[in-house]
């Protein structure tokens, strides 16, 4: 979700996961396309290293002990990190999705306004 509102406003972004399921949750895909954008052709993508290091800018979303977390890595590299404390869509009802899809989208225009940097 943060990838597809990012690119649409012009923004460079990739989304990735340190444990990527197999496919897109399709609620998610579904209460994308109310917003006008269909990201049902994207596939989850396993966050590398290359990634980090090209990236200027690292977005977690509320990585939690229980998980694998880049912080550490992140840490080391000295890398501009920012934590959105967001649960994760899956397996959630469709209202609670477009809760946290609507919360995705105002934490990335916060972001491109400088508001969260």
């Amino acid at each position: 979700m943060a990838e597809a509102f990012a690119k649409r406003l012009g923004l460079r972004a990739k989304s990735a996961g340190t444990i990527p399921g197999a496919q897109l949750d399709p609620v998610v895909v579904e209460v994308m396309k109310e917003k006008g954008m269909d990201i049902s052709k994207n596939r989850p993508k396993l966050l590398t290293l290359q990634m980090v290091e090209s990236a200027s800018l690292v977005v977690t979303m509320g990585c939690s002990v229980e998980e694998v977390c880049p912080r550490p890595m992140l840490a080391r590299m000295q890398k501009k990190l920012v934590d959105w404390k967001l649960d994760d869509p899956k397996g959630k009802k469709r209202e609670e999705v477009r809760g946290i899809r609507d919360d995705v989208e105002g934490l990335v225009k916060a972001l491109v306004e400088g508001k969260q940097l």
